[in-house]
């Protein structure tokens, strides 16, 4: 049941320089991997682009051989209303749990439903809660 609640993320440090995005997301186009969300953190002179795709182990590979630092996180993808609280009511009931949202990304459809990707301190716990909830649980992104 966990692996039906819980995604692979790549993580992708790269330097903070004109054409590295290019270059990354060259790579994937060239190897036909789909990127389904994604997010970037800059840090100065370098940055993180988190991003779950549609072929984890090949991505991994192909960015790996292109000489990138690439590493593979465990989050977990929910599906919620595209309305006014849904984050909210995650959160809460979180943090209620003492579970600590380390970071976050998300995005809309346009069946009004918005998918968020979540990174958590305590994964199994947040599973149970959310479960407890009635939160849905996406084990791949359309």
């Amino acid at each position: 049941m966990r692996e039906e609640r819980v995604i692979k993320q790549l993580s992708v440090f790269a330097e903070n320089k004109p054409g590295k995005l290019a270059t990354i997301t060259g790579k994937l186009f060239q190897n036909n991997v789909n990127i389904r969300a994604f997010t970037i953190a800059e840090a100065g002179d370098f940055g993180i682009i988190r991003m779950v795709v549609d072929n984890t182990d090949l991505a991994y590979q192909v960015l790996r051989e292109a000489g990138f630092t690439v590493s593979l996180t465990e989050v977990l993808a929910v599906e919620v209303a595209d309305e006014p609280g849904s984050l909210y009511k995650i959160a809460k009931v979180l943090g209620d749990a003492g579970v600590n949202i380390e970071y976050v990304y998300a995005f809309t459809s346009e069946k009004h439903r918005a998918l968020i990707i979540l990174r958590v301190d305590d994964i199994e716990n947040a599973i149970k809660v959310l479960e407890r909830e009635g939160v849905l649980f996406k084990g791949e992104i359309d």
